[in-house]
């Protein structure tokens, strides 16, 4: 009945998780949401500007603080393994969705393109980046980085085992393809309010400097496996650095490259 019970918790987290993500293109790009990040009532500058940081930094804190390592350990003493990544996902969801609901709009234009075919390629790096950050997810496993893999082998009660260290695909060009598909869906709009500028700026800080942890910890887990793959390829922008030979690690070691 546990296993029943972390499977089922699991697929929630998950169904929460996709509704958030796919709230978030609407969000950012102001269509087919109840509430776009240009919507709703605007109030005092200093107030919007206070509250927006604030969202933007509760979710940088629980996303950081709860990525961790020391965390993640200290989740699974009172938790079963198998459902921290799902506890990871979901709260996750929830900084996000207090995010949209809590936000307050700032109408005021930073830029309006309103070239048809400059509006169109912008609108295309925003749905190019929603896309990449899909695509980067299940080449790396969709269902083992959001959880469901895990609570699947409790409830047939195998192990869990990380994947080996590979490299593949968008992987090749750059290290965390999901973050650089973040930042183009955050920043392909044609209209650009102070509110969206403010959201796609802590965002991306957010991403620089959450960015650095991560790949420490990679470190700390792959060892040199990660060091080589790092001085090979960029972390974000393809092309700043030069490819050489694939990586072949030993199939034992590491797990594969996520984010």
């Amino acid at each position: 009945m546990r296993r029943i019970i972390g499977f089922a918790y699991g697929l929630a987290c998950y169904a929460v998780f996709f509704a958030t993500f796919l709230y978030l293109m609407g969000f950012v790009a102001n269509v087919m949401v109840p509430k776009g990040i240009d919507d709703g009532m605007p109030v005092a500058m200093s107030v919007a500007v206070l509250v927006n940081c604030g969202l933007i930094a509760l979710f940088g804190l629980q996303h950081s603080v709860m990525a961790r390592p020391v965390f993640k350990r200290w989740l699974e003493s009172w938790l079963p393994a198998s459902v921290e990544r799902s506890t990871f996902v979901l709260a996750t969801s929830l900084a996000l969705i207090v995010l949209y609901w809590q936000w307050r709009p700032m109408p005021q234009v930073i830029w309006s393109v309103e070239a048809p075919a400059a509006r169109a390629v912008l609108w295309g790096l925003l749905l190019l980046g929603f896309l990449i950050v899909l695509l980067a997810s299940f080449v790396i496993d969709h269902f083992d980085l959001f959880g469901l893999r895990q609570v699947w082998l409790a409830l047939r009660n195998r192990p869990y085992r990380h994947h080996p260290f590979q490299v593949r695909y968008f992987y090749r060009f750059v290290r965390h393809p999901i973050y650089l598909g973040l930042l183009l869906g955050f920043w392909g709009t044609p209209h650009m309010t102070l509110g969206h500028l403010i959201f796609a700026s802590g965002m991306t800080i957010y991403i620089l400097i959450g960015v650095e942890f991560e790949e420490r910890d990679l470190e700390h887990f792959l060892g040199d496996n990660y060091r080589r793959y790092k001085g090979r390829v960029p972390m974000l922008v393809p092309g700043l650095a030069k490819p050489h030979e694939t990586i072949k690690p030993p199939p034992t070691e590491g797990r594969t490259v996520a984010g």
